[in-house]
């Protein structure tokens, strides 16, 4: 039973791949803006009546409902993709976080406390005379525990 629904889901694979090209490309937005004029051409022979304009609406909304899942099930796939590469990027380059390795897996809020952290970064970056500098998120830590310990030594809160 595995291997039919492995053959069943690479067919599907393939013509949900194949459908979402096709209907991306210049031949197919011709082809929807020539059924579109023919219709509108069509409008004076059936009088212009409510069946004449249930046609389009009707044809549109199916096609449009159908495409939506399968833009979507491309979508996620090349996001997938994509992830993987990046991760294998981060992975293999020894200076880089492998913190952000899965990233796409935390929660909004951890999400935030790494996107202030870049911001960090991105400041400590702003003020190095060498282009090539890096710094990474431990640093940005480290500068955040002196900041917080001068601070709390102080006797200010924040």
């Amino acid at each position: 039973m595995k291997k039919s629904s492995i053959n069943e889901q690479s067919l599907f694979e393939k013509f949900a791949g194949s459908i979402t090209r096709k209907t991306g490309s210049t031949g197919a937005f011709v082809l929807a803006f020539l059924v579109v004029i023919l219709w509108l051409a069509s409008g004076p022979l059936f009088n212009y009546s409510d069946t004449w304009q249930l046609v389009i609406n009707t044809g549109t909304t199916i096609v449009t409902f159908l495409m939506v899942f399968l833009i979507q099930k491309t979508q996620n796939k090349d996001s997938i993709a994509l992830q993987m590469k990046l991760n294998e990027l981060i992975a293999c380059n020894d200076k880089a976080s492998n913190r952000l390795v899965d990233v796409e897996d935390l929660s909004e809020e951890e999400l935030k406390a790494l996107h202030r952290f870049y911001k960090k970064l991105a400041e400590m970056t702003k003020h190095e005379k060498d282009l090539h500098a890096s710094h990474s998120i431990e640093e940005a830590k480290e500068l955040h525990r002196e900041k917080y310990g001068s601070i709390k030594g102080s006797g200010s809160k924040k």
